[in-house]
């Protein structure tokens, strides 16, 4: 299966998704995109984020304050490099993409389950592939 992977993915997307890897903060191609649509999975095309979900967390990745659906992603306990993190990945094909904190912004809190609640899903561009609204319609 590796090898499948190896020919279906990137080099980069190999390395975040297989390897659970990151990108460079502010160098993937949807941190500063304000462009409508689906984020699907890169990998298995699974929808994953709505882009009406979608803020500028200031990190330099993409950030969504929740999953266009809940049985699309799986969360898992991440103790990598010293730290204690929730991982994000897809559920359908297993690829890591990203973290979930809980660290949602005051303002956005609101939307995203009141005033105590909020989770920012950080999320890495090579991860995602962006299906575009249709503004024609």
């Amino acid at each position: 299966m590796k090898d499948e992977w190896k020919e279906k993915l990137t080099p980069e997307q190999y390395y975040v998704m297989r390897e659970k890897g990151t990108e460079q903060p502010f160098s993937g191609k949807y941190w500063n995109s304000h462009e409508k649509g689906m984020y699907k999975c890169a990998s298995c095309g699974v929808e994953l984020f709505s882009s009406d979900t979608k803020f500028d967390s200031g990190t330099g990745w993409p950030s969504f304050t929740e999953p266009a659906n809940l049985k699309n992603i799986e969360l898992k306990e991440d103790l990598s490099g010293g730290m204690r993190r929730t991982e994000v990945q897809c559920k359908r094909c297993g690829s890591h993409l990203g973290h979930v904190f809980d660290d949602l912004p005051r303002h956005l809190r609101s939307k995203a389950g009141g005033p105590m609640g909020g989770k920012r899903y950080c999320i890495n561009s090579v991860c995602l592939a962006l299906e575009k609204e249709d503004t024609n319609s």
